[in-house]
């Protein structure tokens, strides 16, 4: 199926020679086959991105082809040429590398760490030109790291010490970019920076870029191509379109204890089990917060009338019941409305969300009389 869909995509782009292209590539340790038959084809200024459980393979995929370990079989190609034929010095013009593992710099400032960046262009002794020192301040001013320059790099946060390594990747000016799991130290203003960053790189310096992520909502936003590693071969090559397809991610991962809905990205914990004793009218997003906390207090719960593009309906069949549902512009039918009143009937209490009602949601305003006719407790 990989190989299918990278000839597809060939066809689609019109380009016979992609930037970076792997056939047939098999990785591990030692001899240890981790994951094989890999097939990637990239264009230059394109960003994939590995997903998948930990443990699958995705840092020994990324570690290959930055060449740190050997490759079990296959081939690599950067701009038509093989990778495992380039000279490490032409290889580190090309080609930069942030992993997870703990860079050795004792006694080096945050400075002198982006600084190292520039050695592949200078010479035996390592001594930084004026044009050197610039493209470390203007690395350093991109990721926003020049604040803490002269820190001692040991003793920096986390977060600090991520984006202080991509400022030193930025400074080796290459030509692609090889990240494992780049946002794991940084809250969420500096993961949209940092993402933002490489965005901004791919359409400025037509930078290609290779990367694992956790986080598949922002894996879905920024990527070009998505890789789903899992087992002895990778499952899905394609698009984010053609990979977050309904009900794929809780295949890929094993899902098992509460949900995930690939269409709104939303991951959600297991439902309450049990009959309803909160029946929940609700609608434009208003019921969401309600819905979880009767979760977090394992209340098991109904709600209704939704409509099926509502921003509450997905929250809602994650974590309800029962969902009285109708078609999207559609009016309320007679028969959608009964239904609902059976239901809330049974319920000991009723919780309304909704300050007011639109044109098409009459019913659900009737809902609520009703219950107030009931003399339900309404919250």
């Amino acid at each position: 199926m990989i190989g299918k869909n990278k000839k597809k995509q060939s066809e689609q782009t019109g380009m016979d020679k992609p930037y970076f292209q792997a056939e047939q590539m098999s990785v591990g340790y030692q001899r240890h086959l981790v994951v094989q038959d890999i097939e990637i084809t990239l264009n230059q200024g394109e960003i994939l991105t590995l997903i998948g459980p930990n443990g699958a393979g995705k840092s020994t995929v990324l570690k290959s082809i930055a060449r740190q370990i050997e490759m079990l079989g296959g081939s690599i190609y950067l701009d038509q040429n093989e990778l495992n034929r380039m000279s490490s010095q032409e290889l580190s013009k090309k080609m930069a590398v942030v992993m997870t593992s703990k860079l050795r710099s004792e006694k080096m400032t945050c400075e002198d760490v982006v600084s190292t960046g520039r050695y592949p262009y200078t010479g035996r002794f390592g001594i930084l030109s004026s044009d050197d020192k610039k493209v470390v301040k203007e690395a350093m001013d991109l990721v926003q790291v020049t604040p803490i320059k002269d820190l001692d790099f040991t003793r920096i946060s986390d977060g600090q010490r991520q984006r202080v390594m991509l400022a030193r990747a930025i400074c080796q000016e290459p030509q692609i970019l090889i990240l494992d799991e780049p946002t794991s130290y940084l809250d969420v203003k500096y993961k949209l920076e940092f993402l933002s960053i490489l965005q901004e790189m791919k359409h400025q310096k037509k930078l290609t870029v290779i990367m694992s992520l956790h986080e598949l909502d922002l894996a879905e936003r920024i990527s070009d191509k998505i890789l789903c590693v899992n087992g002895i071969t990778p499952e899905r090559f394609g698009t984010p379109q053609e990979i977050f397809t309904k009900g794929y991610i809780s295949k890929l991962f094993g899902i098992s204890s509460g949900s995930f809905d690939e269409k709104t990205m939303n991951a959600e914990l297991p439902k309450p089990c049990g009959k309803p004793s909160v029946f929940v009218i609700a609608g434009d997003g208003t019921g969401r917060n309600i819905y979880r906390k009767l979760q977090r207090k394992n209340i098991p719960f109904a709600t209704g009338i939704l409509f099926e593009n509502d921003l509450d309906y997905p929250v809602a069949k994650a974590l309800a019941t029962e969902v009285i549902s109708t078609e999207s512009f559609e009016p309320i039918k007679g028969k959608t409305l009964e239904v609902a009143k059976v239901t809330l009937s049974e319920c000991d209490h009723i919780i309304c969300c909704r300050p007011h009602f639109g044109t098409f949601e009459k019913a659900n305003e009737e809902l609520l009389s009703y219950a107030k006719q009931l003399g339900k407790i309404i919250k």
